[in-house]
This record gives structure tokens, sequence and C-alpha cells, in this order.
């Protein structure tokens, strides 16, 4: 058995704030935790079920493109032609912050809770919370 193969779907979830703190909320649907106050908040998103279910994704064995059918991620797929086993993750979009130090645009993964940012072209360190 090879090594497991892992796809990123291209529909993300709305980023969604916590009606307690305001904090970013984590990138899933159904019942979560705010990482910032602990708060549990019920999120669901039927227009973002619909499009995980007609989502098109390529095999990465084969390339046959299928469609995914299915409305959580991750999503455990089998390739109809290859017959290759694969995990459909779900997308996380990216947010710009802007270093303090030197204005310079640094793109990361949007997740909740505070970071600490080392900007790669200037010595500043930075705090940035979502």
């Amino acid at each position: 058995m090879g090594e497991e193969s892992t796809v990123e779907s291209r529909v993300a979830i709305p980023a969604l704030s916590c009606p307690k703190c305001d904090g970013l909320l984590p990138n899933e649907l159904g019942d979560v935790s705010c990482t910032l106050c602990d708060a549990r908040v019920r999120i669901d998103h039927p227009l973002t079920r619909e499009k995980w279910k007609k989502e098109k994704v390529g095999c990465p064995e084969c390339g046959k493109v299928l469609i995914a059918g299915v409305d959580k991620r991750p999503a455990n797929l089998q390739c109809a032609s290859c017959s290759h086993h694969f995990t459909l993750m779900p997308h996380v979009a990216k947010v710009e912050v802007t270093c303090p130090g030197c204005d310079r645009q640094l793109r990361m993964k949007r997740r909740p809770g505070e970071r600490q940012i080392d900007c790669p072209a200037c010595p500043t360190v930075f705090k940035v919370k979502f």
C-alpha cells in the first residue's frame, strides 16, 4: 500500500466570528469551540455543503476528474477509474497581514487565535490575532 494522498478542496467555508468574543472561529462546520473564549457554536452553511457535493476533483493518481458527492470535509474518496483512495481536505483561505516594521505584506493561512510572526524581511517580531 502506498502513502496516503490528499487533495485540498477549492471551496472554503466563509470566515465566521464568535458571537461571544468576536474572534475567528475554526474553519469547520458543525459544533465547534472558539479557540479564544471556549464558547460552543453550531455552524451550518448549506451553500458550502452544496458546493462541496458538486465539487470536481482530480484524482492525484490518474488525473481523472470526479465529483466529490459528499457534503463534508475531510472526505475519504476513491477514484472510479483507478480505485486510488485519497482524502479531500478542507480549504483554508489565506490572509494578508502587514509587518509594522517594514510594511511588507505577509500571506498566511487563516487560523483562529493569536500568532507570533517573525518578519522574513526585517528583524520585527509582532503578534496577530484572528
